[in-house]
């Protein structure tokens, strides 16, 4: 596949994505939208009554996690059966891919982490999402767009994956993108326990985001200045970690692994040790 010279090879804007829909060059575009603690019926319930148009909807808990994995809240799904979910929803190698979400691509870096990982070549982020796109003014239908299959081939394992006895040996620097009270240990709403893993160092995934939106380059390139080749992200459940991990490549830097798994995976294992980081004045 040839992607086109000039453009980020991981982002797109609400105005290329209407140029490249009116030139008829027709991506095939996904709609993820989800949210921590909602159901699937509540985002396809979204997706009925408003997205882009030809836009398919992706289920983001049943299709791009494994809801009987083993590690952490939402498992990566075994590269067979998200194969099948590929051509399922029409996806070939060859043809380029634009995914969305309310905005922040939180759900979307899930889908788009699983395609590069399996060897899709083009596959981009609407910045701002469908927010940004209705800001715009840009049309939108109600209703399901139901794909023909597609021709995907997965050569899964391009991007790198570590589970938790890498991360406790590793000398690299696990970044936990989870929120600073999440991560100091103040308190935790998802998990039954809280705190971070040892040595790990907080980078809330937040930071990265103004308006909706990414925040320009120069400021992600300031922001990630410290993430090195290597390096671990680690978020809850492997779902914000992509987003980070997303943004990342945004600016150039894609040597860095997923902890999958992350801290639901972590403190599976009673034997873990967890560390918190409480201000002393709390």
């Amino acid at each position: 596949m040839t992607v086109h010279e000039g453009r980020n090879p991981v982002l797109i804007s609400v105005e290329e994505l209407r140029h490249e829909l009116d030139l008829g060059e027709k991506p095939a575009v996904f709609d993820v939208r989800w949210k921590l603690g909602s159901t699937a019926e509540a985002g396809r319930a979204a997706y009925m009554g408003g997205h882009i148009p030809g836009a398919v909807f992706v289920d983001l808990e049943h299709k791009l996690s494994d809801p009987n994995g083993g590690e952490g809240r939402h498992p990566l799904p075994c590269p067979d059966a998200f194969e099948h979910t590929a051509r399922r929803l029409g996806i070939c190698n060859d043809c380029p891919v634009v995914i969305y979400d309310d905005g922040l691509g939180l759900s979307a870096a899930r889908m788009w982490w699983l395609l590069t990982d399996a060897g899709h070549e083009d596959v981009r982020i609407l910045d701002g999402g469908l927010s940004a796109w209705m800001e715009a003014g840009y049309d939108i239908e109600t209703g399901e767009v139901r794909p023909r299959e597609g021709r995907f081939i997965a050569e899964t394992g391009q991007l790198d994956v570590v589970d938790a006895d890498e991360v406790e040996s590793t000398d690299a620097t696990v970044w936990d993108v989870r929120a600073p009270e999440r991560f100091r240990g103040e308190s935790d709403p998802v998990d039954h326990v809280a705190g971070h893993i040892p040595g790990s160092r907080n980078l809330p995934a937040a930071t990265l985001f103004v308006d909706g939106a990414l925040r320009p380059i120069p400021e992600l390139e300031e922001i990630l200045a410290e993430v090195k080749s290597g390096d671990i992200i680690s978020c809850g459940s492997g779902i914000t970690a992509c987003q980070v991990i997303w943004a990342l490549h945004v600016i150039g830097k894609t040597d860095v692994s997923l902890y999958a798994g992350s801290w639901s995976d972590w403190i599976s294992d009673p034997d873990r040790a967890v560390e918190v980081s409480v201000p002393a004045d709390a």
